[in-house]
């Protein structure tokens, strides 16, 4: 009875011992080097909570990620290998998760990345406790024209000002790290995107955004609620002077970086990254490229072999995806 008694006594042990050692790989970021089959016993709220996300949202009903998504995905997930990178996706439900992995290539192949998790968009969820929760209450999503974008502008908003991290859109390449922690991303001098940007939880600029989303909501126009709102708000609190070089600005302990750092090509030149460049260049001032799809309107794609700047964008940044989405679907099409 002794000699069982201490097996027993050890058996308990070692699950103690196991189960602290299991919670601090969640919080160190060991977490990751498990099997990905854990990762579909955590909520959203567990994997926010451990810090500094990279958030992506898909606001369409869509649920097979086009290739441009899944590159911007897992080009995060390469560069940001201890932070969880997460692709919420208002077409999924619980439900339909794990049936998914086995009828979308692009959803398999994210799924299947150590530190890449995708979870529904529950949008009331999401804007609990925030300023957001009362507008959308009110909102008819029907009636509204900019729906898709209106409500992915107030969903970043809600999941970064609650859970703090990086938000970015899902066409844009990560390069290199990010070394600042609370940013705006610069479209042009005195003008800022929100496109990607980031900040720790519970950040005051973002609670007064929200408030001044609301505050200020026209639906109609364009934009009103995302890039033209960032930049009406970094205003009351900078005096936004132009760029004269590479440097970023800084103020209120917010840094606005350079436009270099995510726009080096801008807006009205975005063709040039499905063009064929003599010598690419080396974007040697940037943390990750915005590739403007919402001006392409998916009208220009990557092709295997042709040698476009986005080509070799795909093939350096997300090498999975250019193989498995891009040459492997061109083979099956040949054959």
């Amino acid at each position: 009875k002794a000699r069982m008694l201490t097996k027993i006594q050890i058996c308990l042990c070692f699950f103690f011992v196991s189960g602290i050692l299991y919670e601090i790989s969640l919080l160190s970021g060991c977490f990751f080097s498990y099997m990905p089959m854990s990762k579909h016993f955590l909520t959203p709220e567990q994997v926010l909570n451990l810090g500094k996300s990279i958030i992506f949202l898909e606001t369409t009903e869509r649920l097979e990620p086009p290739p441009l998504v899944s590159c911007s995905v897992e080009s995060a997930a390469r560069i940001y290998q201890d932070r969880p990178i997460i692709l919420f996706m208002k077409g999924l439900t619980n439900d339909t998760a794990l049936d998914l992995n086995s009828s979308y290539a692009a959803f398999s192949l994210l799924s299947s990345m150590k530190n890449v998790f995708i979870f529904p968009l529950q949008m009331e969820t999401v804007f609990q406790e925030t300023p957001l929760l009362q507008w959308y209450n009110q909102v008819v999503p029907e009636q509204e024209k900019n729906w898709v974008h209106v409500s992915s502008d107030a969903s970043r908003l809600a999941l970064i000002w609650k859970y703090g991290g990086i938000y970015m859109d899902t066409d844009v390449i990560s390069i290199r790290p990010i070394p600042e922690e609370s940013f705006l991303a610069a479209q042009k001098s005195q003008f800022s995107s929100n496109g990607i940007f980031g900040f720790p939880a519970h950040h005051k600029f973002i609670w007064d955004c929200m408030e001044n989303f609301v505050l200020k909501y026209n639906g109609n126009i364009w934009g009103n609620q995302g890039p033209f709102l960032m930049t009406r708000m970094l205003k009351t609190l900078c005096n936004l002077t132009d760029f004269k070089g590479t440097e970023d600005h800084s103020c209120q302990n917010i840094s606005f970086l350079n436009p270099q750092r995510f726009y080096p090509i801008p807006y009205p030149a975005w063709g040039r990254y499905y063009e064929v460049w003599d010598k690419s260049p080396n974007f040697n001032h940037s943390y990750a490229l915005h590739l403007w799809n919402f001006m392409n309107h998916n009208r220009k794609a990557v092709v295997a072999g042709s040698n476009t700047l986005a080509e070799k964008l795909y093939k350096a940044y997300c090498p999975t995806t250019y193989e498995d989405l891009i040459q492997n679907a061109e083979l099956r099409d040949f054959t």
